[in-house]
C-alpha cells in the first residue's frame, strides 16, 4: 500500500467509538483574554476601524438631534418662524436618517465579522481537537469539548455581532451626553449630573446580582443538560432495566432546580426596566423643577431645558444597555478563556523534527523492554518485549485490565512509551510520522463505530478515493455483500446514529470490509467475533481469514477457542507478559493460560448442559 501523504493521512479507525450557553462566570484574566481575542481579530482590523468610525458618527448624530430640537424651540417656535422651523425639522430628519443608515451599516459589518470570526475559531478548535493526543481526550468529557465549539464560540459571536457595538455606543453616548450638557448650561448640568453616582451605584449592585443569578442558572443548566444527555444516550439501558420513572424523576429534579434559579434571574432582569424607568422619571422631574427655577431667573432657555430633558431620557437607555451587556461580555470572555485553554493544550505525542514517513513496509514489529504508565507512578506495562515476523498472527490474552489494549494503543502511537521502544521494520516508531504509521494500521474493534451516511460511504471510509466497484468488491470479500443487497436501498441505505439499525454481526462485517478496502499492512483485531451468533461468526471468520492473509496481525482474544491457529500467544497479566508460545504449547505447560482456557471450557460445558 503506497503512502498517501500527510495531507490525506488519517488513522485507520475501522471500528470503535466516536465521541448554548455561556458559563455565566467571569474571566480570570480579562486583559490577557482581550489581548488574545484582538490577535485573532487582526484579519478584520480594517473592517473594525470602519465600524468604529461609523459608531462614532452615529453617536454624534444622536447627540445633534436633541440640540437641534432646543434650537428650534428657542429660535423658531418662540418667534413663530414657520419657515425656519420647517428647515430645521428637515435637517433633524436628515440627521436621524443618516444615524439610522450608519447604524444599519455598522451592524451588518459586525454581523459578518462575528460569523467569520466564530467560523475561524470553530475550525481552529476542531483542527486542534484532531491533533490533540489520546490522553487529552481521556481526561475531558466529550460534551464539554463540544460545548466549547458550539456554546462558547456562539457566546463570543453574540458579543461581537451585537453586544460589543451596544456597549461601545452606550459608553460613547453617556460620555457625549455629559459633555453636551456641560457645554449647553453648566449650572443645570451640574444639578442634573449630581445624581450620577447614585445611579452608578444602583446599576453596579443590580449588575452584580444579575451576574450571580445567571451564574447559578448556567450551573443548573449544565446539570440539566448532563441528565438529558446521559439518559437519552443510554435510553436502551434505561428501558432494559425499566428505569423510565427514575429517569423522569431525575430530570424533573434537575429541571425544578433550574426553574427556581431561572425565576430569580429573570425576575432581576425584568426589574431592570421598571427601575431605570422610575429613575428616569424622577430625574426628568428633578431637572424640570431645577430648569424651571433657572429659567425664571433667565439662567437657562426653554429650548435648552427641552434639550436636557431629551438627553436625560436618552441617558438612561445606554445605562440600562450597559447593565444588560456587561454580563454578556463577562460570559463571552469566560467562554473565550475556555476556548483558549483548549488551543493552548499541546499534544503529548508529536512527530520529531526529522521524522520520516513509513514506506515499503514489510510488517515486522518489535517491542524492546517497553514500559508505560498513563499516570506517573502507576505502571500499566512493565518490561514488555516481543518479536513479530512479517505476516505472523499474535494473540494477546489475559484478564480485563491486564494491559492488552494498551499494547495495541502504543503500537498505534496513540501514546508514547515511558521507556523502551517499539519498532516497525527495525525503525523506532517515534522516528516515523504518525500519519504514515496509521496508514499502515487497520483496527477492527469489538464495538464497531458506523458514521452517519450510507453503507457505501461507511465502507469507503477505509479509503476515501476508492471507486464504487472497489467498495463492492471489498464488501464481497468481507461476506457483507449478501446482506447489503437485502437492505431497502442496498449500498445507499442510510446508517442511523452509531449504526443501531444494523445488528452487531452486520456492523462487524462492514468494519472488515473497510479494513479490506484500506489494505493495511498491520492489523489489530479486538475479538471481532464476540457477541454474535454462530452462523454470523462463521461469515466473520471467513472474512477475517481473507483479511489476515499476508498481513501482520495482533488479535486481542476473549474467547480462547478463536486463537488456536495464532503463530504465537502472549499471556498478559499484572502488567507483564507471563507466558508465550503456541496454543498447544501453552496448554501443555499447564500454567496460567491452561487454567484460563479450562475455566472457559468448563463454563461452556455448563451452559450447554443448561440448554
Amino acid at each position: 500500500m503506497t503512502n498517501q501523504g500527510a495531507s490525506n493521512a488519517r488513522p485507520r479507525f475501522i471500528g470503535g467509538h466516536g465521541g448554548g450557553r455561556p458559563t455565566g462566570e467571569k474571566a480570570k484574566d480579562r486583559r490577557g483574554t482581550l489581548r488574545r481575542l484582538s490577535d485573532y481579530l487582526k484579519p478584520y482590523h480594517g473592517r473594525l476601524l470602519l465600524v468604529a468610525a461609523l459608531v462614532l458618527l452615529a453617536t454624534i448624530l444622536g447627540l445633534v438631534g436633541p440640540a437641534l430640537l432646543g434650537r428650534a424651540i428657542d429660535q423658531y417656535v418662540v418667534h413663530n418662524d414657520i419657515d425656519g422651523l420647517l428647515a430645521i425639522v428637515l435637517v433633524m430628519v436628515a440627521v436621524y436618517l443618516a444615524q439610522g443608515i450608519f447604524t444599519a451599516i455598522h451592524g451588518t459589518i459586525m454581523i459578518r465579522v462575528g460569523q467569520h470570526f466564530v467560523a475561524d475559531i470553530r475550525a481552529a478548535l476542531f483542527r486542534h481537537f484532531q491533533a490533540l493526543s489520546m490522553d487529552y481526550h481521556d481526561r475531558h468529557r466529550t460534551g464539554d469539548l463540544m460545548s466549547r465549539i458550539s456554546n462558547d464560540s456562539e457566546t463570543i459571536n453574540q458579543i461581537l455581532s451585537n453586544g460589543l457595538i451596544q456597549f461601545t455606543t452606550n459608553i460613547l453616548s453617556l460620555g457625549g451626553i455629559m459633555v453636551a450638557m456641560l457645554l449647553l448650561n453648566l449650572p443645570l448640568a451640574i444639578g442634573t449630573l449630581i445624581i450620577l453616582p447614585i445611579m452608578l451605584f444602583i446599576t453596579s449592585r443590580i449588575t452584580e446580582r444579575t451576574r450571580v443569578a445567571f451564574r447559578g442558572m448556567q450551573k443548573n443548566l449544565g446539570v440539566l443538560n448532563a441528565v438529558m444527555e446521559e439518559n437519552i444516550t443510554g435510553i436502551r439501558a434505561v428501558q432494559a432495566y425499566a428505569q423510565e420513572k427514575a429517569a423522569v424523576m431525575q430530570f424533573q429534579d434537575a429541571s425544578e432546580a433550574y426553574r427556581k434559579v431561572g425565576i430569580r434571574a429573570d425576575f432581576i432582569t425584568a426589574a431592570l426596566g421598571p427601575m431605570f424607568t422610575t429613575m428616569m422619571i424622577l430625574t426628568v422631574a428633578a431637572t424640570a423643577l431645577l430648569g424651571g427655577w433657572l429659567a425664571l431667573r433667565d439662567v437657562v432657555s426653554v429650548g435648552v431645558l427641552a434639550t436636557f430633558v431629551v438627553y436625560i431620557m436618552n441617558f438612561f437607555r445606554p445605562m440600562r444597555g450597559i447593565a444588560m451587556v456587561y454580563n454578556q461580555l463577562q460570559s463571552a470572555l469566560a467562554g473565550a478563556e475556555r476556548i483558549f485553554a483548549v488551543l493552548d493544550a499541546t499534544p503529548t505525542v508529536t512527530d520529531a523534527a526529522d521524522a520520516q514517513p513509513l514506506r515499503d513496509i514489510g510488517g515486522a514489529v518489535s517491542f524492546e523492554r517497553v514500559s508505560f504508565a498513563y499516570e506517573p507512578g502507576k505502571m500499566v506495562l512493565e518490561d514488555i518485549s516481543l518479536e513479530v515476523a512479517p505476516g505472523a498472527t499474535i494473540a494477546l490474552v489475559g484478564p480485563t485490565g491486564a494491559g492488552k489494549t494498551t499494547i495495541i494503543s502504543l503500537l498505534s502511537r496513540f501514546y508514547d512509551v515511558s521507556s523502551g521502544r517499539i519498532c516497525i521494520d527495525g525503525v523506532d516508531i517515534r522516528a516515523l510520522t504518525q500519519d504514515s504509521i496509521r496508514e499502515q494500521l487497520g483496527i477492527v474493534l469489538q464495538d464497531t463505530f458506523l458514521f452517519s451516511g450510507t453503507v457505501m460511504e461507511n465502507i469507503r471510509y477505509g479509503r476515501l478515493d476508492a471507486t464504487d466497484e472497489e467498495v463492492v468488491e471489498a464488501a464481497k470479500l468481507a461476506n457483507a455483500d449478501g446482506f447489503i443487497h437485502l437492505l431497502p436501498r442496498g449500498y445507499k441505505t442510510q446508517v442511523s446514529e452509531k449504526g443501531h439499525n444494523f445488528s452487531q454481526g452486520q456492523r462487524q462485517l462492514l468494519a472488515i470490509a473497510r479494513a479490506i478496502l484500506a489494505d493495511p499492512r498491520i492489523l489489530i483485531l479486538d475479538e471481532a467475533t464476540s457477541s454474535v451468533d454462530t452462523r454470523t461468526e462463521i461469515h466473520i471468520q471467513e472474512a477475517l481469514l481473507r483479511l489476515l492473509e499476508g498481513r501482520t496481525a495482533f488479535v486481542i482474544a476473549h474467547r480462547l477457542s478463536t486463537i488456536r491457529n495464532a503463530d504465537q500467544v502472549l499471556v498478559v497479566n499484572d502488567q507483564r507478559i507471563i507466558e508465550r508460545g503456541t496454543h498447544d504449547e501453552l496448554l501443555a505447560a499447564g500454567g496460567f493460560y491452561y487454567r484460563l482456557y479450562m475455566s472457559q471450557y468448563e463454563r461452556l460445558k455448563e451452559l450447554a448442559a443448561v440448554k
